[in-house]
């Protein structure tokens, strides 16, 4: 039984509840970042390169030979640079996405840091002031002894 409640004190700490979350959001921004890739800036590079995008780049090393049936004999050996440039290509993109989507949160944490700062501390409760007050005379009278 004890396995139980430490896994649940483990499960509800706010730290593993909050990477989550974190891991949720993650998800759906990745989502989104490869839907600007492949839907908004992959058909623009597709312009440029006149074809499929970089994908279809390639260095043929050896041809790919027909046999007699049609079937391929020689399988064709290639190096594909072109889907290497396209993970590149992603890669910066997301690395870019996600400095500009931390750099808008740091700036939303140093605004709410310094509204805080800038606050007036709260006016004392009468507790307080009664308690200021007895201390005071506390330090008065033993300053007189």
């Amino acid at each position: 039984m004890s396995f139980l409640k430490d896994f649940k004190e483990f499960a509800m700490k706010g730290n593993i509840i909050d990477m989550a979350v974190g891991v949720i959001i993650g998800g759906a921004f990745g989502a989104i970042v490869s839907s600007l890739v492949n839907d908004i800036i992959m058909p623009v590079v597709s312009l440029v390169t006149g074809g499929d995008g970089l994908k279809n780049l390639k260095y043929v090393i050896v041809h790919a030979k027909d046999a007699a049936d049609g079937v391929a004999a020689v399988e064709e050996v290639a190096i594909n640079y072109g889907i290497f440039i396209q993970n590149i290509v992603d890669f910066l993109i997301i690395a870019f996405s996600i400095f500009v989507a931390l750099r808008v949160i740091m700036k939303f944490k140093k605004k709410e840091k310094e509204e805080e700062a800038a606050a007036p501390a709260p006016e004392p409760s009468k507790e307080e002031v009664l308690l200021t007050e007895i201390r005071d005379l506390l330090k008065q009278q033993a300053e007189k002894k």
